[in-house]
């Protein structure tokens, strides 16, 4: 699949598949968002979500793993997608965007989407994408 006769991996560097479900994902560092000195660190994330099965399918939850540099884990769970629970017929795909702060200048996110095809509950993996800010700049005198 492309965009722009690019190929789709060049917007969403990061992506998996369940069962018909691709799940893309381009995260950002925001620099303007972001203060290194009071360990405050920002990212938006850009998702696609692509319906590649032959039934509609609804996204009704969200679990996210948010891991920051040290180690330490978060666990998000809560009712769809930035106030939606977006159904998808077959061939359509839903896009948003949203961030994460970490008090690390690293870290990673991975999860899953419950999704429903029918009535038949599944669970859509969200793929491991680090959160990575650029290195710190030298000061100059």
């Amino acid at each position: 699949m492309t965009s722009g006769g690019q190929p789709m991996n060049v917007f969403f560097p990061f992506a998996a598949e369940t069962l018909g479900v691709v799940v893309r994902v381009n995260p950002r560092f925001l620099p303007d968002q972001s203060d290194p000195q009071q360990r405050r660190y920002a990212w938006s994330y850009h998702v696609r979500i692509e319906n590649r099965s032959p039934s509609p399918v609804q996204l009704t939850d969200r679990h996210w793993v948010i891991t920051d540099g040290n180690g330490e884990v978060e666990e998000v769970r809560g009712p769809g997608v930035v106030g939606q629970t977006p159904v998808l017929e077959p061939g359509q795909s839903y896009d948003y965007v949203s961030g994460c702060g970490l008090t690390t200048p690293s870290g990673s996110m991975h999860g899953s989407f419950r999704m429903l095809a029918g009535k038949v509950p599944f669970d859509a993996a969200i793929p491991k994408f680090g959160l990575l800010s650029p290195p710190p700049r030298a000061v100059r005198k």
